[in-house]
């Protein structure tokens, strides 16, 4: 790939990382009672916060998602925590993150592009080799929402499989997240019909802006304030705070009571 391609791809990724995840913090932000959502209601995976402690009010409900094999948080009073990442690309703050994972012993997942396992083999083999799971955000990191043909659906997957498959020696596991947080139930049958388990989340925050990135505080407010058992928390690897915070972080959450478990947990049969 040459330069300026590589910077076309990078530009493409950002803007569609942020702009999905822009749609997913209004909802987010929202102060009053969420209106009641059906797995059916398709479109940006949206969450309101209405008690502390709990998990949030999602745009369905996570018996209506069990039906599809797919999550977005663990229904239960245990102080355990699922923390995940998404990596689109790569820019220097992956490896201060998997430190800190490494000194806390925490288990992750990172959902990978094609992009990433394309520029950053040697941080995928890190991942693996230190016990992480490296899961699948699809190849080219489309709306997948918009497509209907379920060829088309599966070769998004399939693709990042093979490329993972010739990087790792391994199997994928099959553990997907759809881009930008845009599904449909239609989106959701098909990958449970590929075998997938799609994750959503119960906390996120606004970290992907590179030029904006959060202060401390404003990271702490949000992902200590909004913790809450069972929750599958999603950070971007391309975050410098993130990556400033984390060992910090996690120390806190660990003060706070909470352990930390692979998604393989939830996924089991």
């Amino acid at each position: 790939m040459n330069f300026k391609k590589m910077i076309s791809v990078l530009l493409l990724f950002c803007f569609s990382f942020g702009a999905g995840s822009l749609a997913a913090s209004v909802k987010e932000q929202r102060s009053g009672p969420a209106a009641p959502a059906a797995a059916s209601a398709d479109g940006n995976w949206g969450l309101s916060f209405q008690t502390e402690g709990k998990p949030p009010t999602a745009n369905a409900t996570a018996d209506e998602l069990m039906q599809y094999n797919a999550s977005y948080a663990q229904m239960t009073d245990e102080k355990v925590l699922y923390l995940t990442f998404d990596a689109g690309y790569e820019n220097g703050n992956t490896p201060a993150i998997l430190d800190a994972l490494k000194k806390h012993q925490v288990p992750a997942a990172f959902f990978v592009v094609g992009n990433y396992l394309e520029t950053s083999p040697d941080l995928v083999k890190r991942m693996i080799s230190e016990g992480h799971i490296v899961a699948n955000h699809t190849y080219h990191h489309p709306d997948m929402s918009k497509i209907a043909s379920k060829e088309d659906f599966q070769k998004e997957l399939t693709s990042l499989e093979e490329k993972f498959q010739e990087i790792s020696g391994q199997a994928m596991p099959k553990y997907y997240r759809p881009p930008q947080g845009k599904y449909s139930v239609e989106n959701l049958q098909m990958a449970k019909d590929l075998g997938y388990h799609t994750f959503f989340w119960s906390l996120a925050y606004v970290d992907w802006y590179q030029d904006r990135q959060p202060s401390k505080e404003e990271a702490f407010k949000k992902l200590l304030g909004r913790i809450h058992p069972g929750a599958i928390v999603l950070l971007h690897s391309t975050s410098s705070t993130n990556a400033a915070i984390l060992d910090e972080l996690l120390t806190s959450w660990e003060e706070m009571g909470y352990t930390f478990r692979s998604i393989d947990a939830l996924a089991a049969p």
